[in-house]
């Protein structure tokens, strides 16, 4: 198949040889190359620091809400995309290097009971003449559990 045998011709052994080493050397290329994709600690990293970057987005929208009609099931939305959020920042807790892990794990946690907590103050106390005041309370309380437990993870 190759010549690589046949002793005739010569030219032909060394052509094939050739073809051969670059048939090898493009192979360690690209093993080399798929060798240097995002390990797991790094796509957990970005995976916190997306989920994170999303729960302050919403934290800023819920914090800027107004009185209207449709003031409840905005947050309601808001309060439901950063428990997903939440929810991606645990499921990469497992891959992040242990440092790292137990800080994420801590300010979950903790960004969970204060969350737990106002949440459980708003529909444990609802007046329905200051349902805006105690909803504004709230989510400026939510907006500063998240400045000051999950803003600080380093996502640089």
């Amino acid at each position: 198949m190759w010549g690589i045998g046949n002793a005739a011709e010569p030219g032909c052994r060394l052509r094939n040889v050739r073809k051969l080493s670059a048939i090898v050397a493009l192979l360690l290329v690209a093993l080399l190359l798929a060798g240097c994709g995002e390990s797991s600690e790094e796509k957990a990293k970005a995976q916190v620091c997306s989920a994170r970057s999303d729960i302050q987005k919403q934290v800023t929208t819920l914090s800027e809400l107004t009185l209207s009609t449709s003031i409840l099931s905005q947050a309601k939305d808001g309060l439901e995309a950063i428990a997903g959020d939440l929810t991606k920042i645990k499921e990469a807790q497992p891959n992040l290097e242990p440092a790292r892990k137990q800080q994420v794990e801590a300010a979950t946690h903790t960004f969970e009971t204060q969350v737990t907590s106002i949440v459980t103050g708003f529909v444990t106390n609802p007046s329905l003449s200051s349902v805006e005041k105690q909803l504004k309370s709230s989510l400026t309380q939510y907006a500063k559990s998240f400045e000051k437990v999950l803003a600080p993870i380093n996502c640089s």
